[in-house]
């Protein structure tokens, strides 16, 4: 299946007409997205979106010094992406929906937890047809607390790339002060590592600026990054060509 950008601009004013339009006039600038990257899924039907929040339960994943745990940010805009998504007729799935690991009951200690959770997660992943994988998290660099910006990681497997840039582009021509570009994820991650679908990861903030923290703690900024991830998202897997 081939996948291109086309309409972001015209989801993006959908959704603020319905949510909040003050975000109109800063969301149109991503209407200079590079035509011509396309990705290739696996295929006929249509794609399913799979948001993952990262963390959750006991693993808050990265602090601010005010004490705000990444994972209740993550499910927030997790959240709010699949409200958009029920209301535009997008599927979606979440990885979790409540502030909960996923792992298993014989994990006992915090890292038998985690490893069991990602575990989890990738396994869930890659049983979805046509899936589509967006992890949500949080950055933070407390030696270098000037550091800000949303940055994009991939995956391995085939049309993440392609996807990834497609996202750095939106996030650089709507929220950036100045433009990242995105990377491959490298060794560690274990579900890039291990999901069988197209994958990426998103840092959409640093919790340890303080400008953007106070950013990403409002409900307001994260009803804007969720429009942004959901539409460019949808965009990127918009239809296939024949």
């Amino acid at each position: 299946m081939f996948l291109t950008f086309k309409k972001w601009t015209a989801i993006y004013v959908l959704c603020l007409l319905g949510l909040f339009a003050g975000f109109a006039a800063i969301l149109w600038h991503g209407s200079a997205i590079n035509a011509s990257k396309n990705i290739v899924l696996s295929g006929d039907d249509g794609v399913v979106l799979i948001v993952d929040p990262g963390h959750g339960g006991e693993d808050g994943g990265a602090v601010s010094t005010d004490g705000t745990p990444e994972a209740g940010i993550n499910l927030a805009i997790a959240l709010q992406m699949k409200e958009l998504a029920g209301f535009l007729g997008q599927e979606i799935v979440l990885t979790r929906e409540t502030d909960i690991s996923l792992h298993g009951e014989t994990a006992s200690t915090l890292a038998e937890k985690k490893r069991q959770d990602l575990q989890n997660r990738a396994a869930f992943c890659s049983e979805i047809e046509n899936g589509v994988l967006i992890s949500i998290h949080q950055n933070s660099l407390p030696e270098f607390p000037d550091t800000r910006g949303a940055q994009v990681f991939y995956g391995a497997v085939e049309g993440s790339e392609v996807l990834a840039e497609g996202m750095q582009d939106v996030l650089n021509q709507t929220i950036n002060v100045r433009a990242k570009t995105c990377r491959p994820m490298g060794d560690g991650v274990y579900l890039l590592e291990h999901a069988q679908c197209p994958a990426i990861l998103v840092e959409c903030g640093f919790l340890s600026n303080g400008d953007e923290l106070q950013q990403l703690k409002e409900e307001s900024y994260q009803t804007k990054l969720a429009v942004i991830l959901l539409s460019a998202a949808m965009d990127i897997t918009d239809q296939p060509l024949e």
